[in-house]
This record gives structure tokens, sequence and C-alpha cells, in this order.
């Protein structure tokens, strides 16, 4: 079985979380700065070497103003 970040699940809920992003005109420091994270954080879930969990999906989904299944 593969790991969680090598599937092309994983590689399309990164790609959904970038264009969330971008789409609300956000930079990586930003959303670091409302997760009170740090901006590597953000650049390594973006960049697929991070997992996330679904609480943290959530606050990314309330950040980028979408729902869950937007995600999914």
């Amino acid at each position: 079985m593969d790991k969680t970040i090598y599937t092309k699940g994983h590689k399309a809920l990164v790609e959904r979380l970038i264009k969330a992003r971008k789409d609300m005109g956000l930079k990586q420091e930003d959303v670091a700065k409302l997760l009170h994270r740090t901006q590597s954080f953000v650049s390594k879930i973006e960049a697929g070497q991070r997992r996330i969990d679904i609480m943290q999906l959530k606050e990314f989904a309330r950040i980028y103003k979408k729902n869950l299944d937007f995600f999914i």
C-alpha cells in the first residue's frame, strides 16, 4: 500500500488547497499567520511533503471560505 502523501488523492487535495489559496489572493505567509503556524508548514503541505488531518483541513476550508467537499 502506498503512503498517503504519494497517492493521486493526496496530490488532488494539494492542488485544490493551492487553488483555493490563490483564489483568495493569499500568500503562504498570510495563511500561516491565520493558522498560527510557520510559512514552512504551509509550504510543506502544498509541496505534498506533509499530510494534512481533517481538523487542519477544516481550518484551511474556513480561511478559504470553501466547503470541505471542495477539497475531497
